[in-house]
């Protein structure tokens, strides 16, 4: 079975960390980055069974600042 290389975007929400993959649009979560990443490649596995992906390129990262508050 062919591997491919997917993005996973964590960020932590309360006591868990919550992983995404852009490419995809899959999400999970864990009690540790580590674990969210599992459950990520698990949970796009299971995904990519049912709807294989078409050939899509991979995003862009960067950051940007914006103005908040007062």
């Amino acid at each position: 079975m062919p591997v491919k290389t997917f993005t996973a975007v964590v960020h932590k929400e309360g006591d868990l960390y919550v992983a995404e993959c852009p490419e995809v649009g899959t999400v999970s979560q864990g009690n540790t980055m580590e674990e969210a990443i599992a459950n990520l490649k698990e949970a796009t596995e299971l995904y990519l069974e049912e709807f294989p992906l078409p050939d899509v390129t991979k995003p862009i990262m960067t950051t940007f600042e914006a103005m908040v508050g007062a």
